[in-house]
Protein backbone atom coordinates (compact mmCIF):
# COMPACT_ATOMS: atom_id res chain seq x y z
CA UNK A 1 0.00 0.00 0.00
CA UNK A 2 3.22 2.22 0.49
CA UNK A 3 3.25 5.17 2.86
CA UNK A 4 0.66 7.04 3.89
CA UNK A 5 1.09 10.98 3.23
CA UNK A 6 -1.23 14.04 4.14
CA UNK A 7 -0.95 17.08 1.38
CA UNK A 8 -3.04 20.86 1.58
CA UNK A 9 -4.04 21.41 -2.37
CA UNK A 10 -4.41 25.02 -3.23
CA UNK A 11 -5.98 25.97 -6.48
CA UNK A 12 -7.07 29.38 -7.99
CA UNK A 13 -8.42 28.89 -10.99
CA UNK A 14 -9.22 30.59 -14.41
CA UNK A 15 -12.47 32.58 -12.84
CA UNK A 16 -9.89 34.25 -10.58
CA UNK A 17 -12.16 34.82 -7.73
CA UNK A 18 -10.49 33.01 -4.41
CA UNK A 19 -8.74 30.01 -3.47
CA UNK A 20 -9.91 26.28 -3.23
CA UNK A 21 -8.21 24.70 -0.66
CA UNK A 22 -8.44 20.49 0.13
CA UNK A 23 -6.74 18.40 2.44
CA UNK A 24 -6.24 15.28 1.27
CA UNK A 25 -4.86 11.80 2.71
CA UNK A 26 -3.26 9.17 0.17
CA UNK A 27 -0.34 7.08 -1.12
CA UNK A 28 0.01 8.63 -4.16
CA UNK A 29 -1.37 5.98 -5.93
CA UNK A 30 -4.31 4.20 -5.63
CA UNK A 31 -6.24 5.67 -2.82
CA UNK A 32 -7.13 8.85 -1.29
CA UNK A 33 -9.38 10.15 1.54
CA UNK A 34 -10.83 13.84 2.12
CA UNK A 35 -10.04 15.73 5.44
CA UNK A 36 -11.21 19.34 4.57
CA UNK A 37 -12.24 21.12 1.63
CA UNK A 38 -12.53 25.18 1.82
CA UNK A 39 -13.24 28.14 -0.47
CA UNK A 40 -11.80 31.57 0.12
CA UNK A 41 -12.32 34.27 -1.74
CA UNK A 42 -9.84 36.82 -2.75
CA UNK A 43 -10.10 40.57 -1.40
CA UNK A 44 -11.85 42.96 -3.83
CA UNK A 45 -8.46 44.43 -4.00
CA UNK A 46 -6.45 41.46 -5.79
CA UNK A 47 -9.38 40.39 -7.66
CA UNK A 48 -9.63 43.49 -9.69
CA UNK A 49 -6.01 43.71 -9.88
CA UNK A 50 -5.61 40.14 -11.12
CA UNK A 51 -8.56 40.75 -13.84
CA UNK A 52 -7.27 44.12 -14.75
CA UNK A 53 -3.19 42.51 -15.40
CA UNK A 54 -5.28 39.51 -16.78
CA UNK A 55 -6.57 41.63 -19.39
CA UNK A 56 -3.79 43.49 -20.69
CA UNK A 57 -1.61 40.32 -20.94
CA UNK A 58 -2.70 38.48 -24.51
CA UNK A 59 1.14 37.25 -25.78
CA UNK A 60 4.28 36.46 -24.37
CA UNK A 61 5.78 40.03 -24.69
CA UNK A 62 3.19 41.53 -22.11
CA UNK A 63 4.78 39.61 -19.58
CA UNK A 64 8.25 41.41 -19.70
CA UNK A 65 6.24 44.93 -20.61
CA UNK A 66 4.16 44.32 -17.33
CA UNK A 67 6.54 42.33 -15.32
CA UNK A 68 6.56 45.28 -11.73
CA UNK A 69 2.73 44.96 -11.64
CA UNK A 70 2.98 40.87 -11.86
CA UNK A 71 5.58 40.60 -9.60
CA UNK A 72 3.46 42.92 -7.08
CA UNK A 73 0.33 41.15 -7.61
CA UNK A 74 2.48 37.53 -7.26
CA UNK A 75 3.32 38.96 -3.62
CA UNK A 76 -0.19 39.76 -2.92
CA UNK A 77 -1.62 36.04 -4.14
CA UNK A 78 1.27 34.71 -2.19
CA UNK A 79 0.38 36.50 1.02
CA UNK A 80 -3.20 35.63 0.51
CA UNK A 81 -2.56 31.79 0.07
CA UNK A 82 -0.16 32.17 3.55
CA UNK A 83 -2.98 33.80 5.17
CA UNK A 84 -5.35 31.04 4.23
CA UNK A 85 -2.52 28.06 4.58
CA UNK A 86 -2.04 28.74 8.50
CA UNK A 87 -5.60 29.69 9.10
CA UNK A 88 -6.52 26.04 7.93
CA UNK A 89 -3.34 24.82 9.85
CA UNK A 90 -4.50 26.49 12.95
CA UNK A 91 -8.08 24.77 12.61
CA UNK A 92 -6.57 21.04 12.29
CA UNK A 93 -4.91 18.92 14.49
CA UNK A 94 -3.32 17.01 11.62
CA UNK A 95 0.33 16.95 9.72
CA UNK A 96 0.64 18.67 6.97
CA UNK A 97 3.41 17.09 4.55
CA UNK A 98 3.34 18.83 1.88
CA UNK A 99 1.68 22.13 0.55
CA UNK A 100 0.29 21.70 -3.43
CA UNK A 101 0.71 25.10 -4.58
CA UNK A 102 -0.87 25.64 -7.86
CA UNK A 103 -0.64 29.81 -8.22
CA UNK A 104 -2.64 31.70 -10.49
CA UNK A 105 -2.37 31.07 -14.51
CA UNK A 106 -1.96 34.99 -16.13
CA UNK A 107 -0.66 33.03 -19.57
CA UNK A 108 -0.89 29.68 -21.26
CA UNK A 109 0.51 29.16 -24.59
CA UNK A 110 1.32 25.89 -25.74
CA UNK A 111 2.55 26.81 -28.81
CA UNK A 112 5.16 29.35 -27.71
CA UNK A 113 5.64 26.33 -24.56
CA UNK A 114 4.81 28.58 -21.96
CA UNK A 115 2.15 28.23 -19.05
CA UNK A 116 2.64 31.03 -16.83
CA UNK A 117 1.84 30.95 -13.09
CA UNK A 118 2.11 33.50 -10.82
CA UNK A 119 2.70 32.42 -6.87
CA UNK A 120 5.96 32.57 -4.90
CA UNK A 121 6.63 28.62 -3.80
CA UNK A 122 9.36 30.17 -1.37
CA UNK A 123 7.80 32.93 0.45
CA UNK A 124 4.84 30.86 1.06
CA UNK A 125 7.29 27.63 2.60
CA UNK A 126 8.74 30.57 4.91
CA UNK A 127 5.12 31.83 6.10
CA UNK A 128 4.05 28.62 6.21
CA UNK A 129 7.05 26.75 7.71
CA UNK A 130 5.73 23.93 5.28
CA UNK A 131 7.68 21.81 2.46
CA UNK A 132 5.86 23.32 -0.91
CA UNK A 133 5.34 21.40 -3.98
CA UNK A 134 4.66 24.39 -6.86
CA UNK A 135 5.58 25.12 -10.71
CA UNK A 136 3.97 21.62 -11.59
CA UNK A 137 3.61 22.37 -15.49
CA UNK A 138 7.01 23.23 -16.34
CA UNK A 139 8.72 19.85 -16.76
CA UNK A 140 6.01 18.34 -18.99
CA UNK A 141 6.51 21.12 -21.41
CA UNK A 142 10.14 20.79 -21.38
CA UNK A 143 9.32 16.91 -22.25
CA UNK A 144 7.15 18.13 -24.72
CA UNK A 145 3.91 18.23 -23.25
CA UNK A 146 1.27 21.32 -23.09
CA UNK A 147 1.54 21.68 -19.61
CA UNK A 148 -2.21 20.68 -18.92
CA UNK A 149 -4.84 18.82 -17.92
CA UNK A 150 -3.10 17.54 -15.26
CA UNK A 151 -6.15 16.67 -13.07
CA UNK A 152 -6.89 13.32 -15.23
CA UNK A 153 -4.69 11.07 -12.91
CA UNK A 154 -6.84 12.15 -9.94
CA UNK A 155 -9.33 12.02 -12.24
CA UNK A 156 -9.23 8.33 -12.63
CA UNK A 157 -8.86 7.68 -9.01
CA UNK A 158 -11.72 9.45 -8.69
CA UNK A 159 -13.53 6.79 -10.69
CA UNK A 160 -11.72 3.64 -9.68
CA UNK A 161 -12.08 4.12 -6.11
CA UNK A 162 -15.43 4.66 -5.92
CA UNK A 163 -16.06 1.64 -8.33
CA UNK A 164 -17.93 3.66 -10.68
CA UNK A 165 -18.98 1.32 -14.28
CA UNK A 166 -16.75 1.99 -17.28
CA UNK A 167 -16.62 3.76 -19.22
CA UNK A 168 -16.43 7.09 -17.70
CA UNK A 169 -15.68 10.83 -18.62
CA UNK A 170 -15.36 13.45 -15.91
CA UNK A 171 -16.03 16.64 -17.58
CA UNK A 172 -14.57 19.60 -15.60
CA UNK A 173 -16.23 23.32 -16.59
CA UNK A 174 -14.33 25.59 -15.33
CA UNK A 175 -13.06 28.53 -16.72
CA UNK A 176 -11.96 26.50 -19.75
CA UNK A 177 -14.23 22.94 -20.20
CA UNK A 178 -12.46 20.21 -20.13
CA UNK A 179 -12.61 16.02 -20.37
CA UNK A 180 -11.16 12.87 -19.17
CA UNK A 181 -12.38 9.65 -20.67
CA UNK A 182 -11.45 6.23 -18.16
CA UNK A 183 -11.66 2.91 -19.78
CA UNK A 184 -9.86 0.73 -17.57
CA UNK A 185 -9.20 1.11 -14.22
CA UNK A 186 -5.34 0.33 -13.86
CA UNK A 187 -3.47 1.52 -17.32
CA UNK A 188 -2.16 4.82 -18.11
CA UNK A 189 -4.08 4.86 -21.46
CA UNK A 190 -6.74 7.31 -20.12
CA UNK A 191 -7.17 10.14 -22.40
CA UNK A 192 -8.06 14.14 -21.91
CA UNK A 193 -7.93 17.61 -23.39
CA UNK A 194 -9.68 20.86 -23.43
CA UNK A 195 -12.95 21.29 -25.28
CA UNK A 196 -13.38 24.91 -25.51
CA UNK A 197 -15.01 27.71 -23.30
CA UNK A 198 -16.43 26.80 -20.08
CA UNK A 199 -17.45 29.52 -17.93
CA UNK A 200 -15.02 31.96 -19.12
CA UNK A 201 -16.96 33.83 -21.81
CA UNK A 202 -20.07 34.07 -19.67
CA UNK A 203 -18.55 34.77 -16.44
CA UNK A 204 -16.73 37.88 -18.79
CA UNK A 205 -19.90 39.29 -19.89
CA UNK A 206 -21.67 39.70 -16.72
CA UNK A 207 -19.11 41.19 -15.35
CA UNK A 208 -18.70 43.73 -17.82
CA UNK A 209 -22.23 44.62 -17.98
CA UNK A 210 -23.74 44.49 -14.46
CA UNK A 211 -20.42 43.88 -12.04
CA UNK A 212 -21.52 40.55 -11.03
CA UNK A 213 -19.12 37.48 -11.44
CA UNK A 214 -21.44 35.27 -13.01
CA UNK A 215 -24.81 34.10 -14.29
CA UNK A 216 -26.59 32.47 -11.26
CA UNK A 217 -27.98 29.03 -12.41
CA UNK A 218 -28.37 30.59 -16.33
CA UNK A 219 -30.84 33.15 -15.29
CA UNK A 220 -29.78 36.17 -17.32
CA UNK A 221 -28.94 33.91 -20.64
CA UNK A 222 -32.50 32.09 -20.26
CA UNK A 223 -34.09 35.53 -19.97
CA UNK A 224 -32.42 36.15 -23.44
CA UNK A 225 -32.52 35.65 -27.28
CA UNK A 226 -30.10 33.44 -29.40
CA UNK A 227 -28.88 35.97 -32.06
CA UNK A 228 -28.65 32.94 -34.76
CA UNK A 229 -26.77 34.93 -37.42
CA UNK A 230 -23.75 35.78 -34.23
CA UNK A 231 -24.09 32.29 -33.38
CA UNK A 232 -23.17 30.53 -36.44
CA UNK A 233 -21.03 32.93 -37.40
CA UNK A 234 -18.93 32.40 -33.88
CA UNK A 235 -19.50 28.38 -34.23
CA UNK A 236 -17.83 28.49 -37.74
CA UNK A 237 -14.83 30.48 -36.68
CA UNK A 238 -14.05 28.32 -33.80
CA UNK A 239 -14.48 25.31 -36.09
CA UNK A 240 -11.63 26.83 -38.67
CA UNK A 241 -9.67 28.14 -35.94
CA UNK A 242 -5.75 27.83 -36.50
CA UNK A 243 -3.66 25.69 -34.73
CA UNK A 244 -6.46 22.96 -34.24
CA UNK A 245 -3.90 20.41 -33.47
CA UNK A 246 -3.65 22.53 -29.99
CA UNK A 247 -5.58 20.53 -27.19
CA UNK A 248 -5.46 23.07 -24.31
CA UNK A 249 -6.48 26.19 -24.23
CA UNK A 250 -6.41 29.95 -22.32
CA UNK A 251 -9.22 32.13 -21.72
CA UNK A 252 -7.33 34.35 -24.01
CA UNK A 253 -7.90 32.07 -26.68
CA UNK A 254 -12.03 33.10 -26.31
CA UNK A 255 -13.00 36.63 -26.86
CA UNK A 256 -16.34 38.64 -26.54
CA UNK A 257 -16.16 40.16 -29.59
CA UNK A 258 -18.42 38.79 -31.68
CA UNK A 259 -22.03 39.38 -29.25
CA UNK A 260 -20.35 43.36 -28.76
CA UNK A 261 -23.88 45.47 -29.53
CA UNK A 262 -26.05 43.15 -28.15
CA UNK A 263 -27.84 43.49 -24.58
CA UNK A 264 -27.37 42.07 -21.58
CA UNK A 265 -29.85 39.16 -22.01
CA UNK A 266 -29.21 38.29 -25.68
CA UNK A 267 -25.52 38.37 -24.91
CA UNK A 268 -25.91 35.92 -22.30
CA UNK A 269 -28.16 34.00 -24.46
CA UNK A 270 -25.66 33.83 -27.61
CA UNK A 271 -22.43 33.10 -25.30
CA UNK A 272 -24.40 30.32 -23.40
CA UNK A 273 -25.33 28.68 -26.22
CA UNK A 274 -22.20 29.11 -27.99
CA UNK A 275 -20.51 27.66 -25.00
CA UNK A 276 -22.92 24.72 -24.59
CA UNK A 277 -22.44 23.80 -28.57
CA UNK A 278 -18.93 23.78 -28.75
CA UNK A 279 -18.93 21.49 -25.60
CA UNK A 280 -21.40 19.39 -26.94
CA UNK A 281 -19.76 19.01 -30.15
CA UNK A 282 -16.37 18.40 -28.68
CA UNK A 283 -17.56 16.33 -26.32
CA UNK A 284 -19.47 14.03 -29.31
CA UNK A 285 -15.72 14.03 -31.13
CA UNK A 286 -13.70 13.28 -27.83
CA UNK A 287 -15.70 10.16 -27.47
CA UNK A 288 -16.03 9.25 -30.62
CA UNK A 289 -14.81 5.83 -28.88
CA UNK A 290 -17.79 5.06 -26.67
CA UNK A 291 -19.81 5.21 -29.95
CA UNK A 292 -23.47 3.86 -28.65
CA UNK A 293 -21.96 2.99 -25.40
CA UNK A 294 -23.47 3.90 -22.35
CA UNK A 295 -20.97 6.31 -20.86
CA UNK A 296 -21.58 8.42 -17.88
CA UNK A 297 -20.28 12.20 -17.67
CA UNK A 298 -19.94 13.34 -14.61
CA UNK A 299 -19.40 17.18 -14.39
CA UNK A 300 -17.52 18.91 -11.90
CA UNK A 301 -16.31 22.35 -11.64
CA UNK A 302 -18.52 25.54 -11.10
CA UNK A 303 -20.22 25.38 -14.61
CA UNK A 304 -22.31 22.07 -13.02
CA UNK A 305 -24.62 24.98 -10.97
CA UNK A 306 -25.54 26.85 -13.80
CA UNK A 307 -28.46 24.88 -14.86
CA UNK A 308 -29.54 26.63 -18.96
CA UNK A 309 -25.92 25.34 -19.40
CA UNK A 310 -26.19 22.49 -18.33
CA UNK A 311 -30.05 21.62 -19.93
CA UNK A 312 -28.34 23.00 -23.34
CA UNK A 313 -25.62 20.71 -22.96
CA UNK A 314 -27.63 17.42 -22.23
CA UNK A 315 -30.06 18.91 -25.62
CA UNK A 316 -27.50 18.49 -27.69
CA UNK A 317 -25.91 15.11 -27.39
CA UNK A 318 -27.11 12.06 -27.34
CA UNK A 319 -29.18 9.69 -25.13
CA UNK A 320 -26.05 7.28 -24.57
CA UNK A 321 -24.04 10.25 -22.67
CA UNK A 322 -25.36 10.05 -19.30
CA UNK A 323 -24.75 13.32 -18.05
CA UNK A 324 -25.00 13.94 -14.15
CA UNK A 325 -23.21 15.97 -11.21
CA UNK A 326 -19.84 14.12 -9.92
CA UNK A 327 -21.71 15.03 -6.24
CA UNK A 328 -24.20 11.78 -7.26
CA UNK A 329 -20.89 9.68 -6.25
CA UNK A 330 -20.66 11.68 -2.83
CA UNK A 331 -17.93 13.99 -4.31
CA UNK A 332 -17.68 17.33 -3.96
CA UNK A 333 -17.46 18.70 -7.61
CA UNK A 334 -16.28 22.06 -6.14
CA UNK A 335 -13.02 21.09 -4.74
CA UNK A 336 -11.85 18.38 -7.64
CA UNK A 337 -8.82 20.52 -8.80
CA UNK A 338 -7.55 21.73 -5.05
CA UNK A 339 -7.65 17.90 -4.16
CA UNK A 340 -5.90 16.94 -7.63
CA UNK A 341 -2.76 19.80 -6.83
CA UNK A 342 -2.80 17.75 -3.42
CA UNK A 343 -2.60 14.30 -4.92
CA UNK A 344 -0.03 15.66 -7.51
CA UNK A 345 1.99 16.99 -4.55
CA UNK A 346 1.97 13.39 -2.89
CA UNK A 347 3.04 12.00 -6.64
CA UNK A 348 5.33 14.55 -7.56
CA UNK A 349 7.31 13.79 -4.13
CA UNK A 350 7.29 10.12 -4.71
CA UNK A 351 8.73 11.23 -8.14
CA UNK A 352 5.50 9.23 -10.09
CA UNK A 353 4.41 11.00 -13.36
CA UNK A 354 1.66 13.24 -13.05
CA UNK A 355 0.68 14.04 -17.12
CA UNK A 356 1.01 11.45 -20.22
CA UNK A 357 1.03 11.08 -23.67
CA UNK A 358 -3.19 11.02 -23.90
CA UNK A 359 -3.33 14.04 -21.29
CA UNK A 360 -1.08 16.64 -22.08
CA UNK A 361 0.73 15.16 -25.29
CA UNK A 362 4.13 14.90 -23.63
CA UNK A 363 6.78 12.04 -24.93
CA UNK A 364 6.20 10.05 -22.18
CA UNK A 365 4.63 9.63 -18.74
CA UNK A 366 6.36 12.59 -16.67
CA UNK A 367 6.56 14.07 -13.21
CA UNK A 368 6.59 17.59 -12.62
CA UNK A 369 6.78 20.33 -9.64
CA UNK A 370 9.39 21.50 -7.98
CA UNK A 371 10.31 20.77 -3.82
CA UNK A 372 10.65 24.05 -1.84
CA UNK A 373 11.63 24.16 2.08
CA UNK A 374 12.14 27.36 3.35
CA UNK A 375 12.34 27.59 7.21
Amino acid sequence: MGEIFTALGLMSGTSGDGVDASIISSNGVDNYSNILNKYFKYDQKIYEKLHYLKAKISQLKDLKKNEKEIHSLEKDITLFHAKVTNEILLSIDKNIDFIGFHGQTIYHNPLEKISKQIGDGNLLSQLSKKKVIYNFRKNDIQNGGEGAPLAPIFHKLIVKQNKIDLPVCILNIGGIANATLINDYDKDSFLSRDLGPGNCLIDEWVRNNIKKKFDFNGDIAKRGKINDLILNQALENFENRPNQKISSFDVKDFSLGFVRGLDLDDGAATLTEFTARIIGIELLNFLSDVKDKLCKVLICGGGRKNIHLIERIKNITPKNLIIQPIDDYGVDGDYIESEAFAYLAIRSFLNLPISFPGTTKCKSPTTGGVLIKNF
